[in-house]
């Protein structure tokens, strides 16, 4: 299942980049659970998580709004794990900066 999560960052905070950022710090540290997957483009990102199956493709929209598409490879009941892990990591390095998160669910 696919969920769709609208990020809304509070005034002149640049989310994006600030998500973008913190992961590189954190992978050249040896932390971190999230890891780049995709090619590098502007304005969008594709992450994996290091134990749950799937990704997460990041897109930075108008109003520094970022729009992450969550999906789940996992089959076993299991998908729930990465979406929680997102958003614990948003709420770690971010909860501060964030208005808002807006979850959809789609099949």
């Amino acid at each position: 299942m696919t969920k769709l999560i609208q990020i809304v960052p509070r005034t002149e905070f640049r989310l994006f980049g600030g998500m973008v950022k913190k992961e590189i710090e954190l992978n050249r540290k040896g932390q971190g659970t999230f890891f780049r997957s995709g090619p590098k483009a502007r304005n969008k990102a594709k992450w994996s998580h290091v134990k749950y199956k799937g990704w997460i493709n990041l897109q930075r929209g108008t109003g520094e709004v970022v729009t992450a598409e969550v999906r789940s490879l996992s089959h076993a009941g299991d998908d729930w794990q990465l979406l929680q892990a997102f958003v614990g990591w948003l709420d770690r390095h971010f909860g501060d900066r964030i208005l808002s998160l807006n979850v959809q669910y789609q099949k």
